[in-house]
């Protein structure tokens, strides 16, 4: 009798059945600056973490910088491995999840037995490190996290024989409502710096008028800096055509910060004319702005916009529905991995009692 396979096997389903097979989730180092995507990991992981799943968070360099200064330090409480210069010891039972840009780090991964896991955020970098023609499915990574249902059916109709789960956000406490009048600020947020400086300088010089507006890029901040900022500004303004789902512009409809948006190419089912005010054109975006001073001048704004923005975004702080997603689908995973598991098991027990 294969003794020894089995009693690895048993092993392995009993690390499931106790939450003590590990979850290795691999992140970037933002260098200690915000990042909404690498939030969004930390969340899921200390989500599960806080359910007493063996959670740990693997980066690519010794030397990494964390997420204390922007994202708090119970973050960094969660256990941290680099796996520079070093072979990370997985087993079956274990799962690595990974990004959708680290597609190299998935062939590397291909060969080695566990569950396999993408996280994906941002659709635009799927392909950005794959090589022509290659899939998840390729390298074993059957299973995927996203973000909107949106991004899910493009995952579906990409990526064949990967079934694809949604995990919407969880937007912080500190996005809160503002609670001071707004100052004569715009806060400016898009993914190309060129996109920034073009609507700032095109703004200045079609309305001269309004040159006592003060834009404010909201790069390089930390998490607290960032919403304070937000709450500060009377209007927001969003230019991210590759983007999966969206925080910043919700982010600004919690703190009650109207936001002039160019929809993105992945058009997502919440962006309607209601919760904010949205272009198909960046060119349009100063002309937009320069209206709605006017009308915030006069106190024109419509207040129905305000209303449907707190209505809109209410359940991306329910940390409750974020936390029954996460576990919700994690829990199936680690169902699925140990029914194959077990019929593995039952499998070669019955080759053994034949073979007696």
């Amino acid at each position: 009798m294969d003794l020894e396979k089995i009693k690895k096997i048993e092993q392995s389903i009993d690390n499931l059945k106790n939450k003590t097979s590990r979850l290795f989730f691999l992140v970037q180092d933002t260098k200690g600056n915000a990042k909404a995507s690498v939030r969004y990991i930390y969340q899921v992981a200390k989500c599960l973490k806080d359910n007493n799943y063996n959670v740990t968070i693997i980066h690519e360099k010794n030397e990494y910088h964390g997420v204390s200064e922007w994202l708090g330090e119970d973050y960094m409480k969660i256990n941290h491995q680099s796996i520079e210069g070093q072979n990370l010891q997985v087993s079956p039972e274990d799962f690595i999840i990974i990004p959708e840009i680290y597609g190299h780090v998935m062939e590397q991964v291909a060969n080695i037995s566990c569950g396999k896991i993408v996280l994906s955020q941002s659709y635009d970098y799927i392909l950005e490190t794959l090589k022509p023609g290659s899939s998840w499915a390729e390298f074993n990574f059957l299973k995927c996290v996203t973000t909107s249902e949106e991004q899910k059916d493009y995952l579906l109709n990409l990526m064949k024989n990967v079934s694809v789960d949604v995990v919407e956000p969880l937007i912080p406490e500190e996005f809160s409502q503002k609670e001071l009048p707004s100052k004569p600020i715009v806060s400016i947020h898009t993914r190309d710096q060129r996109d920034t400086m073009k609507v700032i300088k095109t703004f200045y010089l079609k309305y001269p008028q309004y040159r006592w507006i003060t834009f404010r890029d909201m790069r390089g901040l930390t998490q607290k800096e960032f919403s304070e900022y937000l709450k500060d500004s009377f209007v927001s303004i969003w230019i991210d055509d590759i983007s999966g789902f969206g925080c910043y512009p919700v982010e600004s409809m919690l703190v009650g910060t109207p936001v002039i948006g160019k929809v993105p190419n992945l058009n997502q089912s919440w962006i309607n004319e209601e919760n904010g005010i949205w272009t198909n054109q960046v060119n349009t975006i100063p002309d937009i702005l320069a209206e709605f001073i006017q009308n915030w001048l006069e106190d024109n704004i419509n207040s129905n916009l305000y209303k449907k923005m707190k209505e809109f975004t209410t359940k991306y702080q329910d940390k409750n529905r974020f936390e029954d997603s996460v576990i919700s689908t994690f829990n199936n995973y680690m169902d699925s991995r140990l029914s194959n598991m077990q019929t593995q098991l039952d499998k070669i027990k019955e080759l053994e009692e034949i073979e007696k």
